[in-house]
């Protein structure tokens, strides 16, 4: 009847759903002399549970310091900000040549040809948003006619 109530921990052991008491008992049982010959090759590991409890780690285990690291960091992250500055400034560096050019002309006539040009172009742009104002205004005449406000 033992082995069958040793047999049913072990199954609830293994599973993970014993209590502390039925662990302490398979402990118990396995440190004795009178194993089963079936359940004997549990034994050496409930042996060892018992050896590893004993043991106590003496050893002083150093801890770095972080200090360090977080120091390094810093240095890091300095260093990766100034090149991204310094590549951005370099690659979107403005020639002061390139940007004086700003559309001046020397010659009378050519600006007023110029000029003329982009007048044309603002007055036909300008018509057509006058020529959407005619349409609104059609339709408020309809909705007056039709409410008679």
């Amino acid at each position: 009847m033992e082995f069958n109530k040793i047999e049913i921990l072990l199954e609830k052991y293994f599973e993970g759903v014993t209590s502390i008491a039925e662990e302490n008992e398979l402990r118990n049982y396995f440190s004795s002399l009178d194993v089963a010959q079936h359940l004997e090759k549990y034994k050496p590991m409930f042996s060892y549970f018992l050896q590893a409890k004993g043991q106590m780690l003496n050893q002083e285990i150093p801890l770095q310091s972080r200090k360090r690291y977080v120091a390094w960091l810093s240095i890091a992250a300095s260093v990766v900000v100034l090149l991204g500055i310094w590549i951005y400034v370099f690659y979107n560096h403005d020639n002061g040549n390139e940007k004086q050019d700003l559309g001046t002309y020397n010659d009378p006539e050519v600006a007023l040809a110029a000029t003329q040009k982009a007048l044309a172009l603002l007055s036909n742009h300008v018509n057509v948003g006058i020529e959407s104002v005619y349409y609104i205004k059609e339709y408020q005449d309809s909705k007056e006619l039709i409410f008679k406000q």
